[in-house]
């Protein structure tokens, strides 16, 4: 098999420290384990919607306050959200220049506008790439497959030119689907050990 063209890698929990979703817990009125919080943050209509652009960051904080019985007012609670999306985790920015002359590197996230603001203009992560696309940007979230589609037009390749990252099993499964060379991962040392691996780095 040929050396892919492009690496694309999801951020949160692959390069990037993200609280949420284990954040939200610290303010449910029932106790939930980490696996029950993220399994709900998941499969949540309104997060899935705040991530395609279709709910003001106001709106989708009281509706998921309401829904999810936090014991935090709405606008407190976006305080907090903002800062979920925490820093490239270590060894992210060191791998990213290790690869940069060997590949192309993109990034494919289910975001939203407070979190990409975040990304872009305060802790400069979106730079590091040669493209990034958010969900809420296109008005589609990974595992959709138009997502991929989306990613692999704008870098005008073929599916199998692509390498992508992912720390979710779904995300990763719809892209291998579509012939993409998906692979689950979390964290900096499991992508390097992966590439390392397949005798791409």
């Amino acid at each position: 098999m040929s050396r892919p063209q492009l690496l694309l890698f999801d951020l949160g929990g692959v390069l990037v420290d993200f609280a949420g979703p284990r954040e939200p817990g610290r303010y449910l009125d029932v106790p939930a384990t980490p696996e029950e919080v993220l399994s709900r943050w998941v499969s949540c209509p309104h997060t899935d919607a705040f991530e395609m652009g279709r709910l003001t960051p106001t709106d989708w904080a009281e509706r998921f306050v309401r829904d999810w019985k936090l014991t935090i007012a709405p606008e407190e609670f976006l305080r907090h959200f903002v800062t979920f999306s925490r820093c490239l985790l270590p060894g992210a920015r060191e791998l990213l220049a290790e690869l940069r002359p060997h590949y192309r590197l993109a990034a494919l996230s289910n975001s939203n506008e407070l979190h990409w603001d975040r990304n872009t203009n305060e802790l400069k992560l979106i730079e590091l790439f040669e493209f990034a696309i958010s969900s809420h940007q296109v008005g589609v979230c990974k595992p959709d497959p138009a997502i991929y589609r989306i990613a692999l037009e704008r870098a005008q390749l073929e599916p199998g030119d692509v390498m992508f990252f992912d720390d979710l099993e779904a995300n990763v499964a719809a892209a291998c689907a579509l012939r993409i060379r998906g692979r689950q991962v979390r964290g900096v040392s499991a992508i390097r050990e992966c590439l390392v691996r397949e005798a791409l780095l």
